[in-house]
């Protein structure tokens, strides 16, 4: 019997992320699959799935002017609620810690729905840091049937919560397959101010940077660590895409905007974000999504936040907590960048966060769950 799978997604990382896995599922007959977006983030949510060749079947708009947290919140229910009203799906898919995917699993648990949470298990044990994705992601994992862990570390944080390990399955993070697909088919440039990357003679460093806790000084500081950095070594190409928030994008164009080693743009589509990703020579980041997908093309990351719901990449040896202190990201980029050894030492070694093969471990673990097949092997990394 056909089971009918409900995906949601609404935000850009979310669609990278889940993309691998609405594809295996849609081209799995054993499964009819709905796609809902509730617009989050609308442009560069869609831009995401155009990548993947993906189409939603429903699409949202929850971001109605600039909803504060407590609105987006409201807005997502009422739409989870018309949705489950006209729906009746056998689970609900969601990915992350998003106020998208927290409020869609509420809605599905009051509805009797099952759910299923790719990415379970990741915790910063601070519900300030991140803000609000470690409460949301906490509140998803109480009422979720079954959990997709990326590694063997988000499955023990599952566990020493009180829930029971045969509802977890080991998988591997999905953004690693998103990755592959994405490395392995390049496609040209799309913006035109990335061109300088094709013949740069010098280090490539990709800059993320628009976590909560980061606006207003933590940005300042880090702007202030890479202007010290380009006077140190004037052979240094900054790429660095600005958020969507008017908060984070008008302090990065007041601090950086009149440097010429420095590449300011809009947020990338995602095949130009993997073609920046694969010249770079390191990542400097607060984003969750790069610490995973860094380590797995050798690129060494400098986490610009000072601790990680992803503790894997540090105690692999792919990434180092740095803060925001411009004096800690100066020492430890300079290092990087004079010390051969190290920097084989940070980009050599096998990535722990997942083998490209976790959206089929996922497949493979909802149709166990629906007792269609055998449950998948955990993912093992070397660490």
């Amino acid at each position: 019997m056909t089971k009918r799978i409900c995906i949601i997604a609404g935000t850009r990382p979310e669609a990278i992320k889940l993309a691998p896995v609405i594809n295996l599922l849609r081209g799995d007959n054993r499964f009819n699959v709905t796609l809902v977006t509730t617009g989050q983030h609308t442009e560069m949510l869609d831009q995401a799935f155009r990548f993947f060749n993906i189409e939603p079947d429903l699409k949202f708009s929850v971001m109605e002017a600039t909803p504060d947290l407590l609105q987006l919140t409201s807005n997502t229910a009422r739409v989870m609620s018309s949705l489950l009203s006209d729906t009746t799906p056998d689970m609900v898919l969601v990915q992350g810690d998003t106020t998208t995917a927290m409020v869609a699993a509420l809605a599905s648990f009051y509805s009797h729905v099952k759910v299923g949470h790719v990415e379970a298990g990741l915790r910063s044990f601070s519900l300030a840091l991140p803000f609000p994705e470690e409460a949301n992601r906490r509140l998803i994992s109480v009422i979720t049937d079954i959990h997709f862990a990326p590694t063997l570390k988000a499955k023990q944080n599952l566990i020493t919560e009180g829930i029971s390990a045969e509802r977890i399955v080991v998988t591997g993070n999905t953004v690693i397959d998103a990755l592959f697909l994405g490395v392995n088919h390049p496609k040209p440039l799309i913006d035109p101010l990335l061109t300088p990357i094709l013949t740069w003679p010098g280090p490539i460093i990709l800059v993320t940077a628009h976590r909560r806790e980061s606006w207003g000084d933590g940005l300042r500081q880090i702007a202030s660590a890479i202007r010290q950095l380009i006077a140190i070594h004037p052979d240094l190409l900054f790429v660095l895409p600005m958020h969507r928030n008017p908060i984070v994008r008008d302090t990065l164009l007041t601090e950086l905007s009149d440097r010429s080693n420095i590449i300011l743009t809009e947020p990338l589509e995602y095949g130009d974000l993997c073609t920046v990703l694969n010249a770079s020579t390191l990542v400097l980041t607060d984003s969750g999504g790069l610490q995973e997908e860094a380590p797995a093309l050798g690129k060494p990351v400098l986490v610009l936040r000072t601790t990680t719901e992803r503790p894997e990449g540090i105690i692999s040896g792919h990434a180092v907590l740095v803060g925001t202190s411009p004096s800690i990201i100066v020492n430890k980029m300079c290092q990087l960048l004079d010390d051969q050894q190290l920097y084989n030492q940070m980009s050599t070694k096998t990535n722990p966060y997942g083998d490209g093969n976790a959206s089929a471990r996922i497949q493979q673990a909802i149709a166990a769950y629906f007792h269609m097949e055998t449950q998948p092997l955990d993912f093992t990394s070397a660490i």
